[in-house]
């Protein structure tokens, strides 16, 4: 356990602090000040970091945190100060599903962290690392003091499950123990199930495996293992994947029903072109986590989806092609990125996992959730003219309760009249972004809409069976009800994507540098419809993009791309002098053109997040696609409404 006196950093807002800590100076509770809240994984361990996944993560932890405009913590000094114990304030490890953070923490000597709360992904990943994680200040008090604590202390309020791992020094040590002879059980239909369920629930109980710590009794807390229809991982976490299963299974590796995983390349297609990972030299190391990625996908023969041959760019972005080509209501589809709740936009249950979830899950076909509670977000009114699913996204998560963390490790189940009117395109564009409401997934009961979208997109004729919907009377924790008739065109401020505010009442003439539109939230047909539609307009006007500004379009897929060729797109978007892109995840990972190389530029993103140095050291705005593509024509942030309506009074007043 940990030593009486271990040495503890508290993450404060003031970067003085710790340094001061740093450098040997003991503080406590009472005179650190307030501790830094939502501290991302995009800081913990920035995109510099992610290039390796071993050892050597031990010299990377909170290399990207910031406090005020300041990065306190350089390579090295965690391990070099002896830290044991991190403390924290809220919603620490918030957004990317990198298991390389408390991975970095763990390498770094790191026992234990301490936040006022924890994003899921985070957590459980640290717990299958046996990295300790707790709520419970009053154990940091006693440590503080001197005081011996046990590892029953930090557990003990635990669902069985976890603690269960936690004891066994991890996930792939519990797998090798009691996953691979388990006893599974038949899908159960309906008769099955006790009382009203979500939609949400009545999937995981249908994909409900018993083991001999585990039952089929999937209670909110409990902790259960489901089997997964659909597995997928990416380069950046194939290398940490192999490398611990290797040392777990050796010669004896063999994977569950390999026909159901599926291989990425789809980050760092091109990293020759982005400034962060070329300054740092570091695009030989990514060339290796490729090499690993490839070796590994063609050793075990899965379906892959790479880089595009003779070319820049990659098939697509993982959890958008999923949702393409892969996933049907009523399925459990696991990833190794925050964002795969996207095709739960398809009525499946879709969730992000780290590396070593991920590996147990090849192994095992099994993924391990704890059971969520449900939000139930009635989404009503008919949306105003420029109004879009990512301008809902915003709304919501400006909202105070989502702020205060009332989304964390909750199932959004979207419904209502704005749902139904919405395209399986604008409705991934919710359920995406429910990682940034810090959600365990989100989902939307399929309907006619889903249908359409599955016989169009991929020639699958579908059939909703009576159970895919939730029962009337399900439960859930909290009914959100908006009128999305009122909603404008929303912007989130930098730092955070919580940070939201109607553009109508953005009071700074903000200029940009940078418009990009792009990544898995804005990359799909309808978001390339909505630049379209936009620049078409900007074109007919005669206008240009101010010599000041450079406007990025990614395409997410290579159907997207094959698309907006047929639409005749890429005419309109070469005369408003954008540069288009193939489809990478991109500078929304900050890996390619379109992240900032200053921090005094500033960028309006389509992306999912804007937390510091996710997309550059710049300052990114989000917006929606048509605010994004405006504003790039505008030279500052703007609505197209607005931009219409001045383009009209410029021509009113020459006229006169």
């Amino acid at each position: 356990m940990l030593p009486m006196k271990p040495n503890v950093l508290f993450l404060t807002k003031d970067p003085k602090q710790i340094e001061r800590q740093l450098a040997g100076e003991k503080l406590d509770l009472e005179t650190i000040g307030e501790l830094r809240d939502d501290i991302s994984t995009d800081e913990i361990t920035p995109i510099p970091a992610l290039s390796y996944y071993n050892s050597v993560l031990g010299e990377h932890p909170y290399t990207g945190l910031k406090c005020g405009q300041v990065l306190p913590i350089g390579v090295g000094a965690i391990k070099k100060a002896g830290i044991q114990v991190i403390v924290a304030g809220n919603r620490y490890g918030k957004g990317s599903s990198r298991e390389h953070s408390p991975a970095a923490e763990k390498y770094a000597g790191i026992q234990l962290v301490f936040a006022k709360s924890f994003e899921r992904i985070y957590r459980q990943n640290a717990d299958n690392l046996g990295l300790l994680t707790s709520t419970d200040f009053s154990l940091l008090e006693r440590i503080l003091k001197g005081e011996a604590i046990q590892i029953e202390d930090i557990i003990q309020d635990r669902d069985d499950l976890s603690a269960k791992i936690i004891q066994s020094g991890g996930l792939l040590n519990f797998g090798k123990k009691y996953l691979l002879s388990d006893k599974r059980v038949d899908e159960l239909d309906s008769n099955h199930l006790q009382g009203p369920k979500t939609l949400f629930q009545k999937i995981i109980q249908r994909n409900l495996v018993s083991t001999e710590v585990t039952s089929i009794n999937a209670t909110v807390n409990k902790g259960v293992f489901v089997q997964a229809d659909w597995r997928f991982f990416h380069e950046y976490y194939t290398g940490m994947c192999s490398n611990l299963l290797h040392e777990a299974f050796s010669d004896t590796l063999s994977l569950h029903q390999k026909e159901s995983i599926v291989a990425f390349e789809d980050h760092l297609s091109y990293m020759h072109k982005s400034v962060i990972h070329v300054t740092h030299g570091l695009v030989n190391q990514l060339q290796g986590l490729s090499a690993v990625h490839r070796k590994f996908t063609d050793k075990h023969g899965l379906i892959s989806h790479g880089y595009l041959p003779q070319s820049e760019g990659s098939e697509g972005i993982s959890h958008a092609i999923m949702a393409e080509r892969y996933a049907l209501p009523g399925q459990v589809v696991a990833g190794t990125d925050s964002h795969t709740c996207h095709s739960g936009a398809l009525g499946c249950v879709a969730f992000g996992v780290g590396s070593t979830e991920m590996a147990n899950c090849l192994v095992t076909g099994l993924i391990r959730l704890t059971m969520p509670e449900s939000i139930l977000i009635e989404l009503n009114g008919e949306l105003l003219a420029g109004v879009s699913a990512k301008d809902i996204a915003l709304y919501l998560l400006a909202l105070p309760e989502i702020k205060g963390g009332a989304g964390v490790g909750k199932v959004f189940e979207f419904c209502g009249g704005t749902i139904a009117a919405l395209s399986i395109d604008e409705r991934a564009t919710l359920t995406n972004m429910c990682a940034e409401l810090g959600g365990f997934t989100g989902i939307v009961a399929p309907d006619a809409e889903t249908i359409r979208f599955l016989k169009e997109r991929r020639n699958v004729d579908f059939t909703i069976e009576p159970w895919m919907k939730s029962d009337p009377e399900a439960h859930y924790i909290a009914h959100l009800e908006i009128d999305c008739s009122q909603i404008q065109p929303m912007l989130a401020s930098p730092g955070d994507p919580g940070n939201g505010i109607s553009i109508d009442v953005l009071s700074d003439n903000v200029e940009i540098d940078i418009a990009y539109g792009g990544s898995c939230t804005a990359g799909k047909r309808e978001d390339f419809d909505a630049y379209h539609h936009v620049l078409a307009w900007a074109v007919s006007q005669g206008m240009k993009l101010p010599d000041r500004v450079t406007l990025y379009l990614q395409f997410g897929t290579v159907d997207v791309r094959d698309y907006c060729l047929e639409q005749g797109y890429l005419d309109t978007f070469e005369k408003i002098g954008a540069i288009v892109l193939e489809p990478a995840c991109g500078a929304c990972a900050n890996c390619g053109p379109g992240s900032s190389t200053d921090a005094s530029q500033v960028t309006i993103s389509a992306i999912n997040r804007n937390f510091p140095g996710r997309s550059g050291p710049g300052s990114v705005w989000l917006a929606s696609p048509e605010t994004v593509v405006a504003s790039a024509v505008a030279g500052r942030i703007i609505s197209f409404g607005k931009l219409k309506n001045s383009a009209v009074l410029k021509d009113a007043l020459n006229s006169y």
